[in-house]
């Protein structure tokens, strides 16, 4: 846990306090070890969220890891971190057609929180980064603009891309929706027509070629390492 331990140690030294959380523990099978960091920094109170969760689903072992960078509060965020990956392993094609379920789940778990939000004054939303280990599979999806970057052979490789309004793929489909695109701040449930809970997967072999997998966000952080055989 090479790449894990000095990123850690590295975190917790920086810390004048108490308030960093950090841990980790293995993937079921044995392929990767993973870890954790999450610290508010200046900030009065903490706004992002990391899940780790192992299951068995359709007699597969699943391991699930994500990590959500909150705004506005940290309602969006810490719904995100207890009902996404429950709805993701409860949906009937999760097995069959895993990168249909991931955007399944992503938009259920929206749209049960926009509907939980209804008596909120106050607006938040999340971003969200997730990772999938089935099996050989690594399935990374995530949606807004945290990101995802992968090491093979030495190398570092993003696997995502933010997902900003100024970007001419993304203001096309703001304007295609009768929006228009200024710098201001973009309120989650106020403008919701036009900010869409749709993941980008990109999914990865993992083999010997593959070292990590690194979710940076403000705050938080997550890394899988591929363990030395």
């Amino acid at each position: 846990m090479g790449y894990l331990n000095s990123i850690l140690s590295n975190l917790s030294g920086s810390q004048a306090d108490d308030s960093l959380v950090s841990g980790g523990g293995l993937s079921q099978n044995g392929k990767f070890s993973y870890g954790y960091a999450s610290s508010p920094g200046k900030r009065s109170s903490m706004e992002d969220f990391y899940a780790t969760r192992i299951v068995g689903v359709d007699g597969e072992i699943v391991d699930l890891f994500g990590v959500f960078d909150g705004h506005g509060s940290a309602r969006a965020a810490e719904y995100v971190k207890q009902n996404l990956f429950s709805n993701l392993i409860s949906h009937p094609n999760f097995i069959s057609d895993t990168k249909s379920a991931i955007a399944d789940a992503y938009n259920h778990t929206d749209s049960k929180f926009l509907k939980s939000e209804n008596n909120q004054n106050r607006d938040a939303g999340s971003t969200a980064s997730t990772a999938i280990l089935v099996g050989d599979r690594l399935l990374v999806a995530k949606i807004r603009d945290s990101r995802a970057v992968i090491c093979r052979r030495g190398n570092a490789i993003a696997v995502s891309r933010d997902h900003k309004p100024d970007q001419t793929d993304e203001t096309q489909r703001i304007e295609e929706a009768g929006g228009f695109v200024i710098f201001s701040y973009i309120r989650d449930r106020l403008l919701k027509q036009y900010v869409v809970a749709d993941p980008e997967i990109q999914e990865e072999v993992v083999d010997g070629s593959l070292e990590f997998l690194f979710f940076p966000v403000t705050g938080s952080g997550m890394l899988l390492e591929t363990r030395r055989q």
